[in-house]
């Protein structure tokens, strides 16, 4: 007959198991390690065993998908990359005009600061991390990162995108860390309207919404305004991009304040990459620092670039304002302007013009025929002139300024009576 062992033997060290695993749960046995280890009183030893166990796999698993991913989107899935290429083009210009138009505003706001000793914490080290899983469970909106404790992570240090903040880190392992989401029912910020300038604090949900719900009515505050990082917390870096407003109602639990819900500026249901903020300080980067100075010296060349174009336009408007009245009303110097012109464009060549008293034609031959005349030098001979021969004078040629005789009007002859003849006889021819 069998033992009762061996008969149960399955069963009997399924229940062996959970006891040891309840005991352990109940205990909280916790891992021994040295004192001042940045998880040493926050992990307790069956989830380090856990963890170890499990991130291998995921390791694994998560290298197989992000290899497929990238072959994917950088060999296979080329289609809009240059449509891709151009806007990113069009928006790097875009950003570069803002940050020309933002840098005169920004550096007054470092002075103004500089003279009210007004400390503020900017990032200065931050260190890329890739999410390699997540909690699987709606109640606990948490992810871990291939990031731990050998890469200088610490507890409640910010994890942020460029979009915005994600969430914070609460545990840290060797070569992992666990992120709690801001969307988490137990996590919360301090926030900052960017328009209203009202402080409140950001906490999570159970369905996975931020939300607002400390802040009394306020006719400003208006669906689509941006809300910031404060600060207050120690945690977040001051300013960065928290969400947007969506909806603004009534609190039913907490009369009469209102709850505000917001649109988160990352993307917490999609993240692949993270940044975790190692190091702050209270000045501008070096880096951060050149590109204001950069900024500034191109708003004062597109400044001046502006106001000599504006002065072209402006003297272009005059010139043509003035050769329209210059058109429309002609002035005495026209004709003497239209002179020259024409003397300058007339050639050597060019016939003198007409006088208007014509001058007389020349004598083509003597008269030979006029009384009195003088004969021509080819007819004079030397001594007397002969008598049988007279010399026919010529005529001489009238003078342009003698005016000629007026001729008399020629007188009617008077005609002679005729007598009366017979009708019967012919007419004389």
């Amino acid at each position: 007959m069998e033992s009762f062992f061996t008969r149960f033997k399955n069963v009997l060290v399924l229940v062996a198991i959970l006891l040891a695993q309840t005991i352990g749960l109940a205990v909280q046995v916790r891992r021994p390690v040295e004192s001042g280890a940045p998880d040493s009183s926050r992990v307790t030893l069956i989830r380090y065993w856990a963890v170890s166990i499990v991130t291998p796999f995921e390791r694994f698993f998560h290298g197989i998908g992000h290899t497929i991913r990238y072959g994917w989107s950088n060999y296979v899935d080329l289609r809009n990359t240059r449509q891709q290429n151009h806007d990113l083009q069009d928006q790097i210009a875009r950003l570069r005009l803002e940050q020309a138009s933002f840098a005169e505003d920004a550096m007054q706001g470092h002075r103004l600061q500089a003279l009210l000793d007004f400390q503020q914490h900017y990032v200065s080290a931050t260190v890329a991390a890739q999410v390699i899983g997540t909690s699987g469970n709606d109640l606990s909106r948490v992810i871990y990162i291939d990031k731990g404790a050998k890469d200088g992570l610490k507890a409640d240090q910010a994890v942020i995108t460029p979009d915005g903040i994600v969430g914070k880190i609460r545990d840290v392992f060797p070569h992992t860390s666990q992120v709690l989401l801001i969307n988490d029912q137990t996590s919360g910020a301090g926030v900052l309207l960017a328009t209203t300038r009202i402080r409140a604090i950001l906490r999570g949900s159970t369905t996975g919404q931020i939300l607002i719900n400390n802040l009394t009515p306020d006719d400003r505050i208006k669906p689509g305004e941006q809300v910031l990082s404060s600060g207050g917390d120690q945690v977040y870096p001051r300013g960065l991009p928290v969400g947007i407003i969506e909806s603004i109602k009534v609190d039913p639990d907490h009369q009469p304040y209102t709850l505000i819900q917001l649109r988160p500026a990352a993307n917490l249901n999609q993240l692949e990459e993270v940044l975790v903020i190692t190091g702050t300080q209270a000045t501008l980067s070096d880096q951060a620092q050149k590109d204001l100075v950069t900024g500034a010296a191109t708003a004062e060349a597109q400044a001046a670039d502006k106001q000599l174009a504006d002065q072209q336009a402006a003297e272009a408007a005059a010139r043509s304002a003035a050769q329209i009245v210059a058109d429309r009303l002609p002035s005495i110097h026209d004709d003497a302007t239209d002179a020259k012109a024409g003397t300058a464009t007339t050639p050597a060549t060019t016939t003198p013009p007409v006088s208007v008293v014509p001058k007389p034609l020349p004598t083509l031959h003597s008269d030979r025929y006029s009384s009195g005349a003088t004969p021509s030098a080819a007819d004079l001979k030397p001594g007397a002139p002969e008598t049988n021969n007279p010399s026919i004078p010529q005529t001489p040629t009238p003078d342009a300024t003698t005016q000629p005789a007026t001729p008399k009007p020629a007188q009617p002859k008077p005609r002679k009576p005729q007598p009366l003849s017979d009708p019967t006889q012919p007419p004389n021819p």
